[in-house]
């Protein structure tokens, strides 16, 4: 049978060969008005590539922190550059799509430069702690030393080596302030003997992680001082700041007695060793820590007055007023004075960012331009990070920076400047605007900083706005000046009637502070929020503070979700320290019940924390649930619906190996702080020693039936090394 031509019907049917060749088109033409509608989205909410490129830099220090194999640190910085590569590619300059082009390409160079800086920094200037705790005599040089009157010590930095491999080492200890001795000081020689230990890992999954902080430090072990401490080679005293800074902390001290004293040392010379811990505390529940810390407000108010005096001083002299530009002057004045005082606190993440943006806010003012921005904003921080990019993940960088950008943010909207216009009015409405947007302000940096305060710290002040609306201006308007009068007045001898009135403010602070701290729910407690739910408030805040128009409020939406996944997030059950000598369970009535009753608050204080609980502690032995002896307590427990059976290690004896794996089989969790036998072998988990050591602290949640550890955040960085048991022991 002959065979035709093939017939194509012309009903628009196509075939599979035209569908082929049109297939590229389509693709082409759906890039193309996706295209479209990414550059008009950019033009219409107000893109500024400035800010964003440094939240995309952050992003790639955050995803190098986040992620835990280095393959996975190396995709990142490949697909960034790949899609700097793509976007130039597709998207060119002629297709009217410059937006898109520009920001893809800028936002993936970003990213993978941000995850390779923080990579070289850790290789750069990590410290591998040392592998076991030890008590050793060695000779040691003082690197530097900070006083903590308030506890008692003196906490030195030390230089040394390693016996096992001659290598330099440097290592943080305490020293007894009893036993302080005045050649103890930046580059003298001494011999001490002390217990050192490695850093330690958070305690428990979401805790303070110091293992990292110290390997960023250099420190490769921290531990105390046993004994007397020799001196071995003495040095002067030296010219540097740290003697400047002691010496201006103790003249302050020695002018002001009590808690006032040690809060007007910490403002003169950022010491704050000397502040009693139930200060601390009212302050941070207060909402005031930050007026401790020294950041923007000091810095401000430093290079403020110094702007103001150089300005008004130089316009005495007429002939240069005459002849020079006193506003740039009295800037460059007023720029040392600000980088002076950030040195002589010492040099604090929060100070350099706070001196690095007062001093881009001066060159604004010099050159005419608006000074206040978030562009000014992205260049302090990047600025910060690209020096110390492991900063990011600390809550110093990150509630600094959430308190700038969400006051400019803020006094940058429409609404906000419109109610903030000049207008004709009595001075009563003038100060009472004033006011109200000092309030405003005040509400919206507690909203800001509430997601930080809590991911980091698990607590936070609720009434912080108001209490900073009274004492934000007490500091910066009347206690701050009348310290530095106070300071010049003591050159001649006259400074006793300003350090009384410095006294008065300060006390006034104080009570401020306590009284706010001491209202019925001044404080909210909630356990880990966990990283993904923090990521997802932080994406929200990015969007309110970054866009401009409507298109902003479209950040409400994972702000909102975040916050009903923070208010709903799950207590854990049962916490379980890294040594296993902590256990803390949850949900049975209003108290924490612990395995042991700590003679340090520092462990109770941790279970609290993460369980999201507060006030006392009820240790297992007097509960009436539970069943205790010498050796052993055990505990049932009921969740949703389910009945669990807790073994809890007390001692290290030895125990008959028979009757434990007895006991282990009729319990689902088992917990020791010791090597258990393969003979214990409970229904669902044994948290030994074994397990431990590779896991870290454990949060269990019964009803979902999940395990957090420390270890799952950690990966490989260096920072973090699981033990490596040598053998299973038996039951001891």
């Amino acid at each position: 049978m002959a065979s035709g031509p093939v017939q194509v019907p012309l009903g628009g049917v196509e075939t599979r060969a035209d569908a082929a060749v049109q297939q590229p088109w389509r693709s082409k033409l759906r890039l193309s008005s996706i295209g479209d509608y990414a550059e008009h989205f950019l033009s219409r909410a107000g893109f500024d590539s400035g800010p964003w490129l440094a939240v995309g830099f952050a992003g790639g220090i955050a995803l190098w922190f986040t992620f835990g194999e280095p393959w996975q640190w190396l995709a990142v910085i490949v697909a960034g550059l790949l899609v700097a590569i793509a976007a130039s590619a597709i998207w060119r300059a002629e297709d009217g799509r410059a937006r898109l082009r520009i920001a893809l390409t800028a936002m993936g160079l970003v990213i993978a430069a941000g995850t390779a800086l923080i990579w070289a920094r850790s290789e750069m200037v990590g410290a591998s702690p040392i592998d076991y705790p030890r008590v050793e005599r060695f000779d040691a040089k003082v690197l530097e030393r900070e006083e903590q009157p308030s506890r008692d010590r003196v906490r030195l930095i030390l230089a040394m080596r390693n016996p096992e491999n001659g290598m330099a080492q440097k290592i943080r200890v305490n020293l007894p302030i009893k036993n302080d001795l005045e050649g103890i000081r930046e580059g003298a020689t001494i011999r001490l003997r002390t217990r050192l230990m490695p850093p330690a890992p958070p305690m428990l999954p979401g805790g303070y992680d110091f293992s990292r902080t110290a390997w960023f430090s250099g420190l490769a072990a921290t531990g105390s001082v046993l004994g007397e401490v020799e001196v071995r080679t003495n040095t002067k005293p030296g010219a540097g700041l740290d003697p400047l800074q002691r010496f201006l902390s103790a003249h302050v001290r020695s002018n002001l007695d009590g808690s006032p004293g040690t809060i007007a040392a910490a403002f003169a010379s950022g010491d704050r060793g000397s502040i009693s811990e139930t200060d601390e505390e009212a302050m941070r529940d207060a909402g005031l820590t930050h007026l401790l810390s020294i950041s923007g407000l000091h810095v401000s108010a430093v290079i403020a007055a110094a702007y103001f005096l150089a300005i008004t001083l130089l316009a005495l002299w007429p002939w240069l007023a005459l002849r020079v530009r006193l506003p740039l002057v009295a800037a460059g004045v007023a720029a040392l004075a600000g980088i002076g005082y950030t040195l002589l606190t010492g040099a604090e993440v929060p100070t350099i960012r706070s001196c690095v943006g007062a001093v881009l806010v001066l060159i604004a003012l010099a050159l005419g331009r608006e000074p206040l921005s978030l562009r000014m904003v992205a260049v302090a921080a990047t600025f910060v990070l690209i020096l110390w990019p492991e900063s990011l993940v600390g809550p110093s960088f990150q509630m600094s920076f959430a308190a700038v950008i969400s006051i400019v943010a803020l006094h940058n909207c429409t609404p906000v400047k419109r109610f903030l216009a000049p207008r004709e009015e009595s001075w009563a409405s003038r100060t009472g605007r004033r006011v109200l947007m000092l309030l405003i302000t005040g509400f919206v940096i507690e909203i800001a900083l509430m997601p930080i305060v809590l991911f980091h710290f698990h607590r936070a002040g609720v009434y912080g706005a108001l209490a900073n609306v009274v004492a934000i201006p007490l500091t910066t308007f009347i206690s701050m000046p009348l310290i530095a009068i106070a300071l010049a007045l003591d050159l001649i001898g006259a400074g006793a009637p300003a350090w009384w009135l410095v006294g008065k403010s300060l006390d006034l602070m104080l009570g401020i502070a306590h009284f706010t701290a001491d209202q019925p729910g001044a404080v909210k407690l909630a356990p880990h929020m966990g990283r993904s739910v923090f990521a997802i408030f932080l994406i929200g805040g990015f969007w309110l503070a970054l866009w401009r128009g409507p298109t902003r409020l479209l950040g409400l939406i994972p702000a909102g979700i975040a916050g009903i996944l923070a208010a709903t997030a799950p207590v854990p059950d049962v916490l379980i320290s890294s040594d296993g000598r902590h256990v803390g369970i949850a949900g049975e009535g209003n108290r924490l019940l612990m395995l042991r009753d700590s003679r340090s608050s520092y462990a109770s204080d941790n279970l609290l924390e993460m369980a999201g609980m507060s006030g006392e502690t009820i240790p297992l032995d007097r509960w009436r649930g539970a069943r205790c002896s010498r050796d052993f307590c055990s505990l049932t427990i009921q969740r949703d619906g389910r009945r669990w059976s807790l073994l809890m290690a007390r001692s290290t004896d030895f125990v008959e190996e028979r009757a434990l794996a007895a006991a282990c089989d009729r319990a689902d969790i088992v917990i020791a702080d010791r090597f258990l036998p393969r003979s214990c072998r409970p229904k669902w988990l044994k948290a030994d020693r074994n397990l431990l050591g590779q896991k870290g602290g454990l949060a269990i949640y019964l009803a979902d039936g999940r395990i957090d550890s420390v270890a799952d955040q950690q990966g490989k960085h260096g920072w973090w090394r699981p033990w490596e048991p040598r053998r299973n022991s038996g039951a001891r």
